[in-house]
């Protein structure tokens, strides 16, 4: 699989590209990333320097690897956080030239907006551009519970009002939808869910609630669950895999102390990911 990934980087740490590429290239699939920041390190820490692209800079990368005539055969795009509608245009515009060539590629899109504790943590604006423009035009999104509730406008406190909410985001346009960090009042207490539906049912893992949340999680959630959605073609499986890779790789940060997640010490249960959850179907 070829992919091309549109996301920040920082030098030390993970998250955005830094946090994707490496497990993608550990799984084998090529990966092309095009970055739009380029961070010393990730915003969480409250200071950090380095520039950010604009978004002719981005699309001037992307015209580069045209050049080569490779970029019709990327079979699919990845984005995450967007911090301006002006390089979201560009990862749009990209998306179309990219499916013109290939039909068959796909577009990933995590629409990183906020989180449960949080709020909403990008620009005023952002949200509604990401529910409008960019949810519409994806065909994998791979929102956590709090941003689902914004993209399908309602809150929700059931297992079946969250699926619910996820046939409203499908109806915009996006097939598959994985659901992270799912907390609900049908779980025991101490769990939480990871929910994926897709045009051929629903299915849930349900994990203990470790007490971490570093960044960058959700960024290898998505970039794991585009790549084996494509290589297993099943839903159910790809959940799976993803989990139990990105559980792991939670555990040892927990274990380690540290805020970095530690996706290198954990490459082996990315690259083979050890069967520790069960996706049981939902409908």
């Amino acid at each position: 699989m070829q992919i091309l990934s549109i996301q920040s980087s920082v030098a030390y740490g993970y998250v955005g590209n830094s946090a994707a590429v490496f497990p993608l290239q550990r799984l084998g699939h090529e990966v092309w990333p095009v970055l739009t920041v380029h961070f010393s390190n990730h915003t969480g820490y409250g200071a950090w320097r380095g520039p950010t692209l604009a978004a002719a800079d981005v699309a001037e990368v992307i015209e580069g690897i045209a050049d080569r005539g490779v970029l019709g055969t990327a079979d699919a795009v990845l984005s995450g956080y967007q911090g301006d509608p002006a390089v979201g245009e560009v990862i749009l515009a990209t998306v179309d030239r990219v499916k013109a060539a290939n039909p068959a590629a796909v577009y990933c899109c995590d629409p990183v907006m906020g989180d449960a504790g949080r709020g909403m943590f990008v620009r005023p604006g952002i949200p509604e551009y990401l529910r409008d423009t960019v949810v519409p035009r994806a065909d994998i999104i791979t929102p956590n519970h709090f941003e689902l509730d914004f993209l399908a406008g309602r809150t929700t406190t059931s297992l079946a009002e969250v699926l619910a909410a996820v046939d409203e985001v499908r109806a915009t346009g996006p097939r598959h939808v994985l659901v992270t960090s799912v907390l609900h009042g049908d779980l025991p207490e101490g769990s939480l869910e990871v929910v994926a539906v897709s045009d051929e049912g629903a299915w849930a893992v349900t994990t203990p609630l470790l007490p971490i949340n570093p960044n960058g999680g959700g960024d290898v959630t998505a970039a794991l669950y585009l790549a084996h959605l494509w290589t297993t073609g099943s839903p159910a499986a790809a959940l799976e895999h993803t989990i139990a890779s990105v559980y792991t790789v939670l555990e040892a940060t927990l274990a380690a102390g540290t805020r970095e997640i530690q996706l290198i010490a954990t490459q082996d249960a990315i690259a083979v990911p050890p069967a520790r959850f069960a996706a049981r179907q939902l409908r």
